[in-house]
């Protein structure tokens, strides 16, 4: 079993298919990171966690010091990670870990099932499986567009379930009317639109 998008998709991804038999079918967001964005710079994923000793390895090999519970859990992170000055300073790849000047890379990682999922979902959606089951969501979504706007479906006109489902229904039969029609009439699909954050995305 399959659903759309949710905005907990990392979060819940594992956690919905060990408990209710469900995959979330919808993209999660990449790496924000400017380590990610660059694509030579040593992001996340290039760190091995042992979530046991909480302890880190880095791209290199070297070892964490510390692992400290995040002073400001609100940005998700609930535990930050540094590593020592004579491991970090010297490193010759060091402008790939970090821009700081003096500072070494403090990296912060969020809880263990929250980061995994995260991780497999970002891993996951860049295969094509993922592709081609997520396809048919674009079909599902320009039908749903169509519906409010031609036919107000996000307010139902009637009290009860019944009558609400029985506007659904025809709320149907009329987009496949409108859908015949334009058929009819040789009307050219219309192309995909941009929304403002993909374009803002590849900008």
């Amino acid at each position: 079993m399959s659903i759309g998008a949710c905005p907990v998709y990392a979060f819940g991804y594992e956690s919905g298919q060990q408990t209710y038999g469900v995959t979330l079918s919808s993209p999660s967001a990449d790496n924000p990171s400017w380590q990610a964005r660059a694509g030579t710079g040593f992001d996340r994923a290039h760190f091995l966690v042992d979530w046991e000793q909480q302890m880190v390895a880095g791209p290199m090999g070297k070892q964490s010091i510390s692992g400290l519970p995040n002073t400001s859990p609100k940005n998700g992170m609930m535990w930050e990670v540094r590593f020592a000055r004579k491991d970090g300073t010297p490193c010759p790849h060091r402008a790939q870990c970090t821009r700081a000047k003096q500072e070494l890379r403090l990296l912060g990682l969020q809880a263990r099932e929250q980061s995994e999922a995260l991780q497999a979902a970002r891993q996951r959606q860049t295969t094509a499986d993922f592709a081609q089951q997520y396809a048919p969501r674009a079909d599902i979504e320009s039908t749903h567009a169509q519906g409010i706007r031609r036919c107000g479906l996000r307010q139902a006109r009637y009290r009860g379930l019944a009558r609400t489902h029985l506007q659904h229904l025809t709320t149907a039969a009329a987009l496949n009317v409108v859908r015949l029609g334009e058929w009819f009439a040789g009307t050219p699909r219309a192309k995909t639109r941009c929304s403002p954050f993909a374009a803002l995305k590849a900008a």
